[in-house]
C-alpha cells in the first residue's frame, strides 16, 4: 500500500439515505464506493475514505473538506454524515464535493452517527482498505494522511493526530492553546506514544474496524449498543474507549507527531467546563468499564496521579488561605524553590508557539486554567462515584 501514490482523487456522488438510495448526477464520470465494489480503485491501491460526521458545521465544513483536497496523498472520498443538522451543513458539503448521508433516528450523537455510516461502507471495502474519521471542526495539515499511512503499513491499528488550537475565544482560547502546544510537545518527545487516539482524526484500516465489531458480537470486549458497532454508544468518550478496544485486542496506536491538525477551541470557561468534565469523567468510567488489566494499569495510574494532583492543590491552597488569615505569611527557601521549577516548566514546555509566549508564561497565569482543571477533575472523580446522571 504505498504511502504517496500520485493518482488523483476519484470523483465523486452524492448519496442520501433513504428506504432507496438517490444518487445526484456529477458534473464529471464518477464511480461511487458501492459501485465500484467488488474491485479496487481505479489506480489499484487502497482506497482511503474520509468520514466527518457533523452537527450543524455549515460555517465550517467546506473548509474541512478542502483541507483534505490539499492533503499530499488525496483522499479517494469523503463522506459527511449530517447528524440531526438544522442548519445548511449538507448543501455546503455538497458544493465542496463531498458525499452527504443524513443519519437516521440517531439518539447517540457522534457515536450513533458514525455507527451508522460504518455499518453501511465497511461490507463495500477491501480489508486493507482505510478509513480516516475526524471531527468538523478540525483542518488536517497537507502531510496527515501520506503519513499515517506510513504507520499503518508499519502495523499500527490506529494513527491519531497531533492537534494545535485554531483562533478565537480570548484569553480562554489561548490558555488552551498552550495547553495543546505542550501536549504536542511531550508526544514528539514520546515518540508518538500516546494515552488515546483523540476525536479529532484518527486512521485505521478496515480489517482493525472489523475486528472491533467482531470482538464486541462475541463478548470480547464490551457491547456497546449491542449490534457490533465500531463506537461503544453507552460511553462519554467514544474515542477512548474505542482506543482501549484497540489495546485489548493487541493492536498498536501511535500519535506521529507529523500527524498534525489544528482544532476548534471552546469560546467561554462554561464549555470548557462542559467539555473537559464530559472528557474526564468519560475516561474515569472507561477504566472501571475495562477495569484493571494489562492493558489499564498505566491509565489506572494516571488517574490516580491526577487525583493526587487535586488533593495537592487542595492542601495548597488552604495552606495559602490559612496563612493569610493568621498573618502569618512569609517567604519559605523550600516553596520559593519549588515554585521556581514551575516557573522554568511553564516557559520551557511552550516554546513550540514562540519566545513571546514563552515569556508571557514566566508570569505564572497559567495557574488559572490549572486550578479550573482541578476543580473539574474533582467533580468528575465525584459524578463518577455517586453515578450521577451522563449528559453531554
Amino acid at each position: 500500500m504505498p504511502a504517496t501514490p500520485s493518482a488523483a482523487p476519484a470523483p465523486v456522488t452524492v448519496t442520501v439515505t433513504g428506504p432507496e438510495p438517490v444518487t445526484e448526477p456529477a458534473t464529471r464520470p464518477a464511480t461511487s464506493i458501492a459501485e465500484a465494489r467488488p474491485g479496487r480503485h481505479r489506480s489499484g491501491v487502497a482506497r482511503v475514505v474520509a468520514v466527518i460526521p457533523a452537527h450543524d458545521e455549515e460555517a465550517q465544513i467546506a473548509e474541512t473538506i478542502a483541507a483534505l483536497r490539499r492533503q499530499d496523498r488525496p483522499v479517494d472520498e469523503v463522506i459527511v454524515v449530517a447528524d440531526n443538522c438544522t442548519d445548511g451543513t449538507a448543501a455546503n458539503a455538497r458544493t465542496a464535493g463531498a458525499t452527504v448521508r443524513a443519519s437516521e433516528g440517531n439518539e447517540h450523537k457522534k457515536a450513533g452517527a458514525l455507527n451508522q455510516t460504518l455499518s453501511w461502507l465497511l461490507p463495500q471495502l477491501d480489508e486493507d482498505d482505510v478509513i480516516l474519521v475526524q471531527d468538523a471542526d478540525s483542518t488536517l495539515d497537507p502531510q496527515f494522511v501520506s503519513t499515517a499511512l506510513h504507520h499503518l503499513e508499519r502495523g499500527y491499528g490506529g494513527v491519531g493526530g497531533v492537534f494545535r488550537g485554531g483562533p478565537g475565544g480570548g484569553f480562554v482560547g489561548h490558555l488552551q492553546r498552550n495547553e495543546y502546544a505542550r501536549y504536542a510537545r511531550d508526544v514528539h518527545r514520546l515518540r508518538g506514544k500516546c494515552l488515546v487516539l483523540t476525536g479529532t482524526a484518527a486512521m485505521f484500516l478496515v480489517s482493525t474496524l472489523r475486528d472491533v465489531s467482531a470482538a464486541r458480537l462475541a463478548g470480547r470486549l464490551p457491547a456497546g449498543n449491542g449490534t457490533g458497532g465500531i463506537y461503544d454508544t453507552t460511553v462519554l468518550t467514544e474515542d477512548n474507549e474505542l482506543t482501549f478496544a484497540l489495546l485489548h485486542l493487541g493492536h498498536k496506536v501511535i500519535s506521529p507527531s507529523a500527524c498534525t491538525l489544528e482544532t476548534e477551541v471552546m469560546t467561554s470557561w462554561r464549555t470548557l467546563w462542559t467539555q473537559r468534565l464530559r472528557w474526564k469523567r468519560g475516561a474515569v468510567e472507561n477504566c472501571f468499564q475495562y477495569g484493571f488489566t494489562r492493558v489499564t494499569w498505566r491509565y489506572w495510574g494516571r488517574q490516580a496521579l491526577t487525583l493526587a494532583g487535586v488533593l495537592v492543590s487542595l492542601i495548597y491552597l488552604a495552606t495559602i488561605l490559612v496563612a493569610l488569615c493568621t498573618h502569618s505569611v512569609h517567604l519559605n527557601p523550600w516553596w520559593l524553590a519549588i515554585s521556581g521549577v514551575f516557573v522554568v516548566e511553564r516557559v520551557v514546555t511552550v516554546r513550540y508557539r514562540g519566545w513571546r509566549r514563552m515569556l508571557l508564561a514566566a508570569a505564572m497565569y497559567e495557574l488559572v486554567l490549572d486550578y479550573f482543571l482541578q476543580a473539574c477533575h474533582a467533580k468528575a472523580y465525584a459524578d463518577a462515584l455517586l453515578r450521577t446522571r451522563k449528559s453531554w
